[in-house]
Formats: structure tokens, sequence, C-alpha cells
């Protein structure tokens, strides 16, 4: 289905500019053009940071002074009219479609992804006041590269779980500058003394106290008195148990974001399928708890004809075929298999290849009859799709 297609079913009228929105900030593309829209928008991103790292050797600088000059061209031409267009389109979004749209418009501005995009070409713009190798437009060409964020699902997840965590987060770093700040004093107590060029002021000290909190020791700056080694091995202990927390905060965050979006989509799946359309939703829940996932390539033999049947299969992306005498039938996303042959504990009678990459939900066959023995309305479906099957 479309973008424009999708919109027209809900009821919302496609107009060019909700066209161009979906086109635009689809986070799932569904049509070819979208996909070779989001596809080119990636690859020119990648054409542009890489354009800016190379063109800081003066070697290649000027031997590729033309191409440089054209990508960097092309890519503040394209990057200005996604801005313009994603700002002219934002009274679609959702969350701000009931808002004047220059009020909408003004809410998307002050979004993080706005703010990258406008950061983004900021070089062009800056360009007109600032001499042209002023640092600062260097580090804003560069920015663009966090513009991949928006085409990528698990850095879209990564940004959602630090979001979600952003309390903790702050927390944890408020902590460790007040580490800092304890380190530092302690530090300079001991070994103002000693090295007062180094450990004169709190200040200057709050250096070594960052370098060691933080395990990178540079070396640059080392305690000599028995008191400055005392802290500095309490302060390497602290650096350890600090930078732990965070790295855990994000790391549990961000497996809890993959696990509720692939829930998501697992729990729309069943609800689909014809076989759990009458269950309740602790009933699915239960389900799911036995579904194991399996991605398989293109052009792969899923089930072969004459096997064993120990599991059958739900379709949650992708296409299959079975293989029959008569042709081909093909199963969508939604569709299930392999249950026939589970519960008449016979062979597999059809070869069954994957169409496309495809991911699987697996049900092992113990575990099916145990859902079975447990509601009979299950068994049931099953026996009355295997009938209008065989």
């Amino acid at each position: 289905m479309s973008n424009a297609t999708a919109g027209e079913a809900a009821g919302i009228p496609v107009t060019l500019r909700r066209r161009i929105h979906l086109m635009l900030d689809s986070s799932v593309a569904t049509d070819l053009t979208t996909v070779l829209l989001h596809r080119s928008f990636v690859l020119l991103v990648l054409i542009s940071v890489a354009a800016v790292v190379l063109e800081s050797m003066p070697r290649m600088a000027e031997k590729y002074e033309h191409w440089f000059l054209l990508v960097e061209n092309l890519s503040l031409a394209v990057f200005s009219i996604d801005y313009a267009l994603r700002l002219w389109s934002a009274p679609e979004h959702t969350p701000y479609s009931e808002m004047h749209p220059w009020r909408a418009r003004w809410s998307y501005m002050i979004t993080g992804w706005a703010i990258i995009d406008l950061l983004s070409i900021l070089p062009f713009v800056l360009a007109f006041f600032v001499p042209a190798d002023f640092k600062i437009l260097l580090l804003l060409r560069l920015i663009r590269f966090f513009k991949l964020a928006r085409y990528s699902a698990g850095m879209r997840s990564l940004m959602a779980a630090l979001e979600a965590e952003r309390k903790a987060l702050l927390a944890s770093m408020t902590v460790l500058l007040g580490l800092v700040l304890v380190a530092a004093s302690a530090i300079h107590l001991f070994e103002h003394e000693a090295q007062p060029d180094k450990f004169g002021s709190i200040p200057d000290s709050m250096w070594w106290a960052i370098v060691t909190l933080t395990t990178v020791g540079y070396g640059d700056v080392v305690p000599v008195t028995v008191g400055g080694k005392l802290v500095a091995g309490f302060t390497m202990i602290m650096g350890l148990m600090m930078l732990a927390l965070p790295i855990g905060i994000v790391a549990n965050a961000f497996a809890e974001e993959i696990h509720r979006r692939e829930f998501v989509v697992t729990w729309g799946m069943l609800a689909r399928v014809p076989l759990f359309a009458s269950l309740d939703a602790a009933e699915i829940a239960e389900v799911m708890r036995y579904l194991r996932a399996q991605t398989i390539p293109a052009d792969t033999l899923v089930v072969r004809k004459g096997e064993e049947a120990r599991c059958m299969y739900f379709v949650a992306a992708g296409e299959v075929e079975v293989e029959t005498p008569t042709g081909g039938v093909k199963l969508g996303e939604g569709s299930f298999f392999g249950e026939m042959a589970l519960m008449r504990r016979l062979p597999r009678n059809a070869n069954i290849r994957s169409l496309t990459a495809v991911k699987l939900l697996i049900l092992d066959g113990v575990d099916l009859h145990s859902i079975m023995d447990r509601n009979p309305e299950i068994r049931n479906r099953i026996e009355a799709i295997i009938a209008q099957r065989s």
C-alpha cells in the first residue's frame, strides 16, 4: 500500500502537502518512490560527510577541490529544499494537526530533528558573514551525519532510550560532576605545595580529576605525595563505578526499547491472525511467550517436503510460497503454515520457499499442544482451517 493510499484509507484527504509529509517523514517507507527518496538522502549524507573529512587533507583538497565544491553545493541545495518542505508540511504532523499552521511550523522548528536539519544548512548562511575557513563551519557540516538517525530504526530506538532515561542520566552526570569537584579539592589539598604549577588551585586540579575519573589516565599530571596517591586510588575506583552507571542505564533502556518495539509488532501481527482473533490480551501475551523469531533470506527453502513436522510458522514480514502440483500459493504477512502436518503428526506434504527476505515467528509443536489444551477454541479453529485446506 502506498503512502497516499494509506492516507485515503484512513479517511484523510491526500493533498500535496500531506503527500510530501508522508514521503519525507514516514518512519517506514511503504512504496518505491519513498524508498528511493530515503536511500538517496542516506547516500547524499554519507557522501557529504566523507567529503568534509577528506577535504581536511591538504593533498586531497588541492587535487579534488572542484568535486568537493560540487558535493557541498549539491548537499546544501538538497538539504535546504528538504528543510523547507518539512517546515511547510509540518501542519500535517499528527501532534500539530489541530494547531494553526504557523504555530505548527514553529513547534516543529524547535524539535531535535528540525534543529539538526537547520544546523546542517547553516554553513550556507554563515558563509556570507564569517570567513570561509571559520572552524565552526566544519563542525556544522559534520552535524549532517546525525540526519542518518531519521532513516535508521536502530538509531531512533537509541535516541528514544536516551530520551526516556534523560532524568537518570542527568542524575548520574550530576553525581559525576560532584565527584570531580571532591577529587579536585582533595588532590589540591595534598599536592598544591609539592606541585604548585599543576595543583595550585581547584580549577587546575579539575583536569586531573576528570582524566582520572574517566579512566583515561594521560599521565601528564600525577600525584607525588602519599596523601595524593591515596586520593588518586580512591578516585580511580569511583571512576570505574560511576562510568558503569550511565552505561548500564543506556544499555538497559535500549534493550527495553527494542523489546517494546518487537512486542508491539508481534502483538499486532498475532491479533490479525484469524486463529487468535478471539483471544483477549492476556491470552495473546501468553502465546507470545512461546514464539521465537527467525529471519530467512530470500529464495531459501523454509520447509522441505517429507521431513518431520516439529513446529508451525507465522509470517511476521515478507512473503513465502507453498509449492503445490497445481502451482504456487503465496502467503504474506499475518499468514501461518505448517500446522497441518504438526497436528496430524505427518511428514510435510509440500516445499515452502521464501520469496523475499522473511521474518518468521516459530511455535514449537509441544508449545502449540499446550496452548490448545488450555484453549479448546484455538484447537477447534486449527481443525477447521485444516479441514478447509485438505
